[in-house]
C-alpha cells in the first residue's frame, strides 16, 4: 500500500469516525442542545443542566408560556398553578442549580429579547450576596451561550464531540426510566420545577418522628458557618438592570427574598441580612418571606435550604392577596426603598409553640357491628354505644374528615379535644347499628365504602355469602344528617383470595403484585380510583376526596398515584394518635388510626390516654 493511499485511507477513517462520533451525541444529545430530537427525554436533560436544556426547550415551546420565574433550586417550590390563576398568566419555571444574580440578569435578558414576557418572578436568596459570578467550570453548570452571549460554535463543538459515555448514560436511563421520577429525570417539563408527585406524598407526623428520619437529621445539628453579604452591591447592579429591563419592556416584574431555615439564616449577621433587603428595596420592593416562624419548623423543610410546595404556596397567596389558605401570622412583608434596614427584625424571636399551629387527633377505626359479636372482628353494639358514651364524657368531640382538612388547608380551629371515628368497608351494620347511635349522640363518623361491594350481600358476580354492605340510598340518608362522610376504600382492591378465581392475581391491598410493572400498577390503580370516585360522587353527589387503604398498606407509588386521582387525605392503621400540621398537606396522609376490636370503654380511654 502506497503512502498517499495509506494517508487517503487513514483521513477517510478519521472523518467517519468524528462523524459517528458526532452523529452519536446528535442523536443521544444528553443534555438537549440539539433539540432533543430522537429520544425527547428533556427531563433528563434538564436534569443535568437545566440553564442549557430549558432554552433548547422554550425555543420550541415557548410560545405556550408567556411568564417566567427566575432562581435557584428552592423556586422550583414557588407553584405556577395559583400564579396563573391570580395573574391570568402561563408561567414557566426557570430554576437553575445555584444560581447567581448574574445568572438571573442574563437569562431574564435573553426571555425578554426572544420571548414574550408579561410577568417576572425574581426569587433569590440572601445566598446571593455570598456568591457572584461564579462562572461555568463544567458542562452541568454552564449557561447557554445564546444566554451568557458567548460564541455559538465553540458551545456546539463542546457538546458534538462530548465523551460518548454522557450519550451511553443516557441511553441506559431512557430504558430504565418509569412514570415517576427517579434521580435522572428529577424535572416536570412542562413546568419547569422539580417533579415532587412522590416527594410530595410522604407522609409526615409528629415533629420527634420527623427529624429521626436519615434524610432530615440535619435539623437535630444544623452545621455551623459563618457568611458575609460581600456581594451586595454586584445583587444591586443585576437587579437594576432587571428592573430597567422589565420597565422598557412593560413587564410585571416581582421580586421575593425566599424563606430561610433559622438555623441558616444564623450563617449571617442580623446586620447583614438587614443591609441586603434593604439595598435590594432601594431598587424594587420586594416581598421578604426570610424570616418568619416557618423558618422553625423543620417539617415546612424538604431539606437543609429547600422549603415545601405548601410554603410556596403561602407565598403566592401572600402576593395576589388570595387570602385563600392558612398562612401564619407575620409571613412575608412588603419592603420598600423608604423603609431603614431593620436589623431589629432578624433578632427578633418569631417562633410559635408547636400548640399553635398542631393538632393531635386520635382517629378510630371500627369496622362491623353486630348484636352477638361472634366474629372476632365484630365488636358488639351494646359495646360500641359505651365506647361513644364515654367518649363523650370524657370530654372528646367527634370531627369530621371535612374539619381535619380545614384545619390543614385553612387552619379552621378544631375543638379542645377532637377525635375522629371512621368504619372501613360500609358494613350493612354501619347503617343499620352504629349510625343510631351516632344520631342519637349528635357524633361524626366517617365510613370508607368498597365500592364493588356497596348494596351487596354476595361477594361480586358469585354465589359466595358475605356481610351485608349498605346501599347508595342508604349512604344518601346518613349523609342528609350531616353527622356521616362517606368515601372510598377503593373500588375493588380489596378482594377476598377464596371467592377470587382459582389461579388468578389477588388485590388484596393497593400494593403492586408480584413482578407487575410500575406502569401497568399505575394503570391498574389510577381505573379502580377513577370508578371509585366517579360512582360515589353520582351516588351522593358528594365529593370523593379521602381513601383509606385496606389492610393499611401503602407506598410512596401508591400515593403519588391516589394524588393524581384527586385524593387529598390516606388513612393508614398504624395505632397511633395523629399530628395535623396547619400548611403541611403531607399531615393528611396515611393518617394513622387505633383498630378498635371488642374492648371495654375504660380500656378505649385508657388506649388513648397512653
Amino acid at each position: 500500500m502506497t503512502a498517499k493511499k495509506w494517508l487517503v485511507m487513514f483521513v477517510a477513517a478519521l472523518a467517519v469516525t468524528v462523524a459517528v462520533w458526532a452523529g452519536f451525541n446528535v442523536a443521544t444529545d444528553p443534555y438537549g442542545v440539539f433539540g432533543d430530537r430522537l429520544l425527547d427525554f428533556y427531563s433528563y436533560d434538564m436534569t443535568r443542566n437545566p440553564r442549557v436544556a430549558k432554552i433548547a426547550w422554550l425555543d420550541e415551546h415557548h410560545d405556550a408560556y408567556d411568564s417566567y420565574i427566575l432562581g435557584c433550586s428552592g423556586s422550583s417550590s414557588i407553584p405556577t398553578e395559583p400564579l396563573n390563576e391570580a395573574l391570568d398568566a402561563s408561567f414557566y419555571n426557570m430554576i437553575m442549580y445555584g444560581a447567581d444574580l448574574l445568572d438571573l440578569e442574563q437569562m431574564a435578558d435573553y426571555l425578554v429579547e426572544n420571548y414574550e414576557v408579561k410577568n417576572l418572578v425574581v426569587s433569590l436568596y440572601v445566598d446571593n450576596a455570598v456568591l457572584y459570578d461564579v462562572g461555568e467550570d463544567s458542562l452541568d453548570s454552564r449557561m447557554h451561550a445564546k444566554v451568557s452571549k458567548k460564541p455559538l460554535l465553540p458551545f456546539y463543538l463542546d457538546y458534538l464531540f462530548l465523551n460518548p459515555t454522557y450519550g451511553i448514560e443516557k441511553l441506559k436511563a431512557y430504558f430504565t426510566d418509569t412514570e415517576m421520577p427517579q434521580t435522572f429525570d428529577v424535572f416536570d417539563v412542562e413546568t419547569g420545577a422539580y417533579d415532587k408527585r412522590l416527594r410530595d406524598v410522604e407522609p409526615i407526623g409528629s415533629l420527634e418522628e420527623y427529624v429521626q428520619r436519615e434524610a432530615y437529621q440535619v435539623f437535630t445539628d444544623y452545621p455551623e458557618a459563618q457568611y458575609g453579604v460581600y456581594q451586595t452591591e454586584n445583587c444591586v447592579k443585576s437587579l437594576t438592570a432587571i428592573r430597567d429591563l422589565c420597565e422598557e419592556h412593560g413587564i410585571n416584574l416581582i421580586v421575593v427574598n425566599n424563606p430561610c431555615y433559622v438555623d441558616y439564616l444564623r450563617h449571617f449577621s442580623s446586620e447583614g441580612l438587614a443591609q441586603f433587603v434593604h439595598a435590594l428595596s432601594e431598587v424594587t420592593p420586594i416581598w421578604d418571606f426570610s424570616y418568619s416562624s416557618i423558618s422553625y419548623e423543620p417539617r415546612y423543610w424538604y431539606d437543609a435550604t429547600h422549603f415545601r410546595n405548601s410554603v410556596g404556596e403561602m407565598m403566592v397567596d401572600v402576593i395576589t392577596g388570595g387570602d385563600s389558605i392558612y398562612v401564619p401570622d407575620g409571613f412575608g412583608r412588603y419592603v420598600t426603598g423608604d423603609m431603614p434596614a431593620d436589623s431589629a427584625y432578624f433578632e427578633q424571636d418569631c417562633s410559635q409553640p408547636e400548640s399553635a399551629y398542631t393538632a393531635s387527633v386520635p382517629v378510630l377505626m371500627y369496622h362491623h357491628l353486630s348484636d352477638n359479636g361472634e366474629d372476632t372482628s365484630d365488636i358488639r353494639t351494646e359495646v360500641f354505644r359505651s365506647h361513644m358514651e364515654a367518649l363523650k364524657a370524657a370530654g372528646y368531640q367527634t370531627v369530621s374528615l371535612e374539619d381535619l382538612y380545614n384545619y390543614v388547608w385553612y387552619g379552621t380551629p378544631l375543638p379542645e379535644k377532637p377525635i375522629a371515628i371512621t368504619f372501613d368497608d360500609g358494613y350493612a351494620s354501619n347503617y343499620e347499628l352504629a349510625y343510631p347511635i351516632l344520631k342519637e349522640l349528635d357524633m361524626k363518623a366517617a365510613i370508607f365504602v368498597i365500592g364493588v361491594s356497596v348494596g351487596k350481600d354476595t361477594y361480586k358476580d358469585t354465589d359466595f355469602a358475605m356481610t351485608p354492605h349498605f346501599s347508595w340510598e342508604q349512604a344518601n340518608e346518613m349523609l342528609a344528617s350531616g353527622l356521616i362522610t362517606v368515601q372510598t376504600h377503593t373500588y375493588d382492591f380489596h378482594q377476598w383470595p377464596p371467592f377470587e378465581p382459582e389461579g388468578s392475581a389477588v388485590r388484596e391491598n393497593v400494593l403492586p403484585l408480584e413482578g407487575e410493572s410500575e406502569q401497568s400498577y399505575i394503570q391498574a390503580f389510577s381505573d379502580d380510583l377513577s370508578r371509585a370516585r366517579q360512582e360515589l360522587e353520582q351516588a351522593t353527589g358528594t365529593r370523593c376526596y379521602a381513601l383509606a387503604y385496606p389492610e393499611g398498606q401503602s407506598t410512596l407509588l401508591s400515593g403519588a398515584v391516589a394524588a393524581q386521582a384527586g385524593i387529598q387525605m390516606t388513612f393508614g392503621t398504624v395505632p397511633q394518635t395523629s399530628t395535623l400540621v396547619k400548611g403541611l398537606p403531607q399531615s393528611l396522609l396515611n393518617i394513622p388510626r387505633y383498630g378498635i376490636d371488642d374492648i371495654t370503654a375504660e380500656e378505649l380511654l385508657q388506649q388513648l390516654g397512653g
